[in-house]
């Protein structure tokens, strides 16, 4: 939501009061130009020095962007702390009451330059980005990293839906002492281990699959809430589908005691004893922290209290840990990010508790390299997964590109959960994320409320021919072999010589699709079967072809 801005209206001319003043004949016209030049003098005395905070809506939660700005003479310095991410000022040009700048946001291929300008009057500060932005999801979905780890659009950007150039954004000058101050320099630093291989567990052999509260309920989850979707993975037949995990994302988290234990708050009076309930219905149980000492709801982190948190969750029952950057942008450097989550994965095993590890570092710095490494058993490649489309398509398809080779059994390339059932996209739509994660070997996190599904969505969810597909016990990725404009061809070797192939349609019409035999490296006649329409459709030779509807799927599988 873009920020309202408060706007002050002066209004002269026809219409306005006049007065009649009587003066000193001492009141000249020499007097009128010292006044007029004190005001001029004044003007340009006005200086961009200071902290500066302004307040938007983003995603229901109003959050401060603040900028601490240096000026000398016609040069500006200094950064922005949006959410907790400090960003350097780049570039930064006074030219009377005007101001541009840029700052750099992400790290390597997911770097960017976002540019600003700023209008000084007196007090108040209007910022507008001018170029570079675009966001969305919770934190960053639409473009990864950058986005992700500020907690927050940039200052000035569109809202959280769209891409591109937002509108202006009113700070108020707090101080004229514009040194940047973060929000943990209190905090001390953490020494990091040195960097050695963490075991995963013997865990997630095939890809993780169950619930996840953040997408569909945000804040708004609680001890019964989660109680009752339990029984429903349960009694709508997720859970013998495969759906194990029941796991409560972020605001959870209460305070530390005074031995630093970690507790829940008064939505979850007792944890333990709901883990307790769900395991009494055959399903597992999951939380979410964060590296940094807040996580991107603003609850408390595990910074500094890696094994302590560790031990905590073990004592409770927890099975499966979302661990999300967050805040720790403010802490490390990227160049950390192996060590930081090395250290909990250490602490994970230490508990000789099983518990899944799940990197939620929106695929920064290469962690498809060294997720393995520190014991993740998943981690994301994308920023977060919106429920549209485009969102959806660019997370699906265009991110995953390439990273076939660092997937398989214990370890999975993760990009964020299912949106199936929460109504931002067809039915159609949902078919295609549900084949394409299938395809991908992607771990099927279901982020709706199963207590409340359409058939659709039930039978999206629940479809045993393609959730074989996702759980095939060779753990390959899929690939792309063919793309011809917004028609593409992706396969999937499985264990038993089979190969898994979708024909995908990301245009805006139906078209006809052919996978070719020759792309497939096979030869000679093959039998087909449509696992949407649990249908045989016979031996096929040379070729595979059928109508796909605008942003939809054919999924077969093919055989000898």
């Amino acid at each position: 939501m873009r920020p309202t801005a408060r706007r002050c209206l002066v209004l002269a001319g026809a219409g306005t009061l006049a007065l009649m003043l009587t003066v000193p004949s001492s009141f000249t016209a020499s007097g009128l130009a010292a006044a007029s030049d004190h005001q001029a003098e004044s003007r340009a005395a006005a200086t961009f020095t200071g902290k500066w905070v302004a307040q938007t809506t983003f995603g229901g939660t109003t959050r401060e962007t603040t900028y601490f700005l240096v000026q000398r003479e016609n040069t500006l310095t200094g950064a922005i702390l949006n959410g907790y991410r400090m960003q350097d000022i780049a570039d930064g040009i006074v030219n009377g009451n005007q101001a541009t700048w840029a700052t750099v946001i992400g790290t390597g291929d997911q770097q960017r330059r976002v540019e600003y300008s700023a209008t000084l009057d007196g007090d108040q500060l209007t910022v507008t980005m001018t170029g570079g932005g675009g966001f969305g999801g919770r934190a960053g979905a639409g473009t990864g990293a950058g986005a992700a780890i500020a907690g927050g659009p940039p200052a000035g950007a569109a809202p959280a839906a769209g891409r591109g150039r937002g509108g202006p954004m009113v700070a108020k000058r707090m101080s004229n002492d514009g040194t940047p101050v973060g929000p943990f320099d209190n905090l001390p630093k953490e020494v990091l281990p040195a960097i050695h291989n963490v075991s995963d567990g013997g865990l997630a052999r095939t890809p993780p699959m169950g619930w996840n509260s953040w997408y569909h309920f945000r804040a708004a989850i609680d001890d019964a809430a989660v109680r009752a979707i339990a029984d429903a993975v349960v009694s709508s037949g997720m859970k013998d589908a495969g759906y194990t995990y029941i796991n409560i994302d972020d605001t959870w988290e209460g305070s530390r005691d005074a031995n630093g234990n970690l507790g829940s708050n008064s939505r979850f009076p007792d944890m333990k004893a709901l883990a307790d309930y769900i395991h009494s219905k055959g399903l597992l149980f999951g939380l979410y922290s964060s590296p940094g000492p807040r996580t991107c709801g603003g609850y408390e982190g595990s910074y500094g209290h890696e094994a302590q948190d560790a031990k905590t969750w073990a004592s409770w029952g927890v099975d499966f840990l979302k661990y999300d950057w967050c805040s720790a942008s403010a802490m490390f450097k990227p160049e950390e990010e192996h060590a930081v989550y090395q250290e909990m994965g250490d602490a994970l095993r230490a508990t000789g508790r099983p518990i899944a590890f799940s990197l939620c570092q929106y695929g920064q710095v290469d962690v498809q390299t060294w997720g393995p490494k520190v014991g993740g058993n998943m981690w994301r490649t994308t920023g977060d997964n919106g429920d549209n489309w485009q969102v959806m398509s660019r997370a699906g398809f265009d991110e995953q590109v390439g990273l076939e080779k660092f997937s398989g059994p214990g370890h999975w390339n993760d990009p964020d959960m299912l949106q199936v059932g929460n109504g931002g996209m067809t039915d159609v739509e949902y078919q295609t994320q549900m084949s394409l994660w299938s395809m991908l070997a992607a771990p099927l996190l279901a982020g709706n409320d199963p207590r409340d599904m359409t058939q659709a969505s039930h039978d999206t969810l629940t479809n045993r021919e393609v959730i074989a597909i996702d759980q095939d016990k060779a753990g390959r990725q899929g690939y792309r072999v063919a793309k011809n404009g917004d028609n593409e061809v992706w396969v999937r070797p499985l264990a038993n010589g089979d190969l898994a192939v979708s024909l995908f349609n990301r245009g805006g019409s139906a078209a006809t699709i052919t996978a070719a035999w020759s792309d497939l490296k096979l030869s000679g006649e093959h039998k087909v079967r449509d696992l949407w329409q649990h249908k045989d459709l016979g031996p096929m030779k040379g070729s595979f072809s059928a109508e796909v509807p605008s942003h939809g799927v054919v999924l077969i599988r093919v055989s000898h």
